[in-house]
């Protein structure tokens, strides 16, 4: 049977996921897990890319080990973050991370040069100020100027396994710099910020094979034969397309450090309510676009657990948080003061303070307070969606490793109103593999691999319970919201 390996990197840990089709089932086995962090150098935030290299090389050598001798394998990171490629295909300086403070008024600088309006109009892409529009217009002019090619993270691993470059599009989309009606790199955008089109490779789409491993590569580390296929390397296209969607009008959550929320969509939607509703047209695999918002996931309970010294699980914060009585102190998830704070836990406190609410105390408090903001932020965005895409959305499927926090999925269901489905757990991975199997001929579709899907992994449905007073609390915290435009 054919094996194929999903390279899995998220914000504090990669895996090596290996993937085969078995009596009309998927079946899953995580053959490597790693670490990984932003470090902080002088001042700047950095994510340490040899080392996910090598941990790469590691996760093959270990599925060597397990007797696997050919493979496919795709990658999956998340998007916006890139590396700088001189002409002799070296990496020019480290790979800036997201988090980092260097965008902090970007947008706003460069709002005094053109309107966003008219950015939102050609890209349909969300504003955030860490897009890489906005980081390579912050960027060193003259190391900006050095680079032969500019890579984002999962291409540059493709390259360092390969020695191809290419340019992935569902990656590429969260640049800011693909215009929707050329389906190429935008020119205006792309001398704003000082760069140029041949800094960027070819684009490509998921499901095209790159090239096999370097055969030194192979060679030196005992590597199996990897044909390299180009997945949906942004890891929530991948996620996307590891959603059992089999319902006509459902919405995906896909919960993790953040919270994606949207729908699929085979047409992008770039109006002036979606554009002042701030929702973003990622591109997806096969022709879909991801119409959703980034909203602050569970990387709120996840700070506030490391400010708490790690000293209670997840599973525990959410037995704490179940015995404290619902919505008696509520954030603004998206505000910016917890994008990247010192402590979230006093920032949590101080703004809970600074609105006039009732003080989150213990551990309990605190996550409950982010569990009923969380769920409270979903409803708000999914009453955005069915009002700019016309359609009423009937059912929220949860994937990704907030599926497991049952407190938070049945909070959800209950505060939409809607059925919730939760599961798999595994969606990016999943995604990424029944990429490789579509385009090895196992699967014939994207329809036929969602319903293979749902047939292999433990789904759950969450129906809604009736919350007293829900207007009530919906209209306070619509209020907060308000506070902080």
């Amino acid at each position: 049977m054919k094996k194929h390996i999903a390279v899995d990197i998220g914000a504090s840990s990669g895996r090596l996921v290996v993937g085969w089709k078995q009596e009309g089932k998927i079946q899953l086995e995580e053959i490597y897990r790693f670490e990984n962090e932003i470090r902080s150098e002088n001042g700047s935030c950095f994510w340490n890319i040899e080392k996910l290299f090598n941990e790469i090389v590691n996760g093959l050598k270990k599925a060597r080990e397990k007797g696997i001798e050919e493979c496919t394998l795709g990658i999956d990171t998340w998007g916006v973050d890139y590396a700088l490629i001189d002409a002799k295909g070296n990496r020019i300086q480290e790979v800036y991370a997201y988090r980092d403070e260097r965008t902090k008024t970007a947008i706003q600088d460069i709002r005094k040069k053109v309107s966003l309006e008219e950015i939102y109009k050609k890209i349909g892409i969300q504003f955030l100020s860490f897009n890489t529009l906005f980081q390579l217009y912050v960027h060193d002019k003259e190391e900006l100027a050095k680079a032969y090619k500019i890579l984002l993270v999962p291409d540059y691993l493709y390259y360092r396994l390969t020695g191809i470059f290419i340019s992935e599009k569902t990656n590429a989309s969260t640049t800011q710099l693909l215009n929707l009606e050329t389906k190429e790199y935008d020119e205006e955008l792309l001398k704003l910020i000082g760069v140029k089109r041949e800094q960027f490779a070819t684009l490509v789409e998921p499901g095209e094979v790159i090239g096999s491993i370097s055969e030194l590569l192979r060679k030196q580390h005992n590597l199996p034969r990897c044909e390299l296929i180009c997945v949906a390397s942004h890891d929530t296209a991948s996620a996307v397309i590891g959603v059992p969607g089999v319902e006509e009008c459902f919405a995906y959550l896909c919960s993790g450090t953040w919270s994606l929320m949207g729908v699929e969509n085979m047409i992008p939607i770039a109006n002036q309510e979606s554009f002042c509703k701030n929702f973003t047209n990622e591109w997806g695999a096969y022709g879909t676009y991801r119409f959703l918002k980034n909203i602050m996931g569970l990387w709120l309970i996840q700070e506030v657990r490391r400010n708490l010294g790690n000293k209670l699980s997840f599973a525990e914060l959410v037995s704490e948080a179940s015995k404290i009585s619902p919505f008696k102190f509520l954030i603004h998830c998206n505000d910016d003061c917890f994008l990247k704070p010192e402590n979230m836990v006093l920032e949590v406190q101080n703004y809970c303070r600074n609105t006039g609410q009732l003080v989150p105390t213990t551990a309990g408090e605190l996550a409950r307070c982010i569990f009923d903001s969380l769920a409270l932020t979903y409803r708000k965005t999914l009453g955005e969606i069915s009002s700019i895409t016309g359609y009423p959305v009937n059912c929220l499927h949860i994937v990704g490793g907030g599926v497991q926090n049952e407190l938070l999925c049945q909070l959800t269901a209950d505060v939409v109103e809607m059925p919730v489905v939760a599961g798999p757990v595994e969606s990016t991975a999943l995604g990424n593999i029944v990429v490789q199997m579509i385009s090895t001929g196992e699967l014939r579709n994207l329809k036929e691999a969602r319903n293979m899907i749902m047939n292999s992994f433990p789904i759950k449905t969450y129906q809604p319970a009736v919350i007293t007073k829900l207007d009530e609390v919906y209209h306070r915290f619509n209020q907060l919201v308000s506070m902080g435009k």
